[in-house]
């Protein structure tokens, strides 16, 4: 995508972030209305409270159109019933804006977490994802992301996340 420019996110991006955010998941509410607006204030709470996570944009002539956040090993991850500590980083809430898609914003905000994960010693890189979201189920699997079953959870009755994995190579390029 020409133009495309990745950073981190600004203080001043947060309503930018937020609406692309919501705007690329408000899709998901009709195949999971049981779920939706549970889902729904649990990115808005994620979003008001990212640290420890790197937040980072993809921005087109001074517009955010993507985002992403990376957490990092150790992060304490609360889901309902209990919690999970990150073992490696983690990739959430990966967002593009629904005018943009198709044209590699997506990738390109992937390719800079694994970018960055390599380039903190990270052997490996996760995300969680659900049946709904083919698309980007296709994306992880065509970056090389793999199932990792071990890593699946539930974070409400009849709703399951998947977890994927992401085997880096051990040394950083230079």
């Amino acid at each position: 995508m020409n133009g495309l420019h990745i950073r981190d996110a600004h203080p001043g991006d947060r309503d930018a972030i937020e609406a692309v955010t919501l705007s690329a998941y408000q899709e998901y509410a009709a195949v999971m209305p049981a779920h939706w607006e549970r889902y729904r204030q649990n990115i808005l709470a994620t979003l008001a409270a990212v640290e420890p996570a790197a937040q980072i944009v993809a921005e087109q002539d001074t517009r955010i159109v993507g985002a992403v956040l990376l957490y990092p090993p150790g992060t304490v991850i609360a889901n309902p019933g209990d919690a999970v500590t990150l073992t490696w980083p983690e990739v959430r809430l990966l967002a593009v804006e629904p005018a943009v898609r198709g044209r590699g914003v997506g990738a390109a905000l992937m390719n800079e977490c694994v970018r960055r994960a390599r380039h903190s010693g990270a052997t490996v890189l996760t995300l969680h994802t659900t049946d709904v979201m083919q698309a980007a189920m296709r994306l992880y699997e065509h970056m090389g992301f793999r199932r990792a079953p071990d890593l699946d959870f539930s974070p409400a009755p009849g709703a399951k996340l998947k977890g994927y994995h992401l085997k880096l190579e051990t040394t950083v390029p230079s």
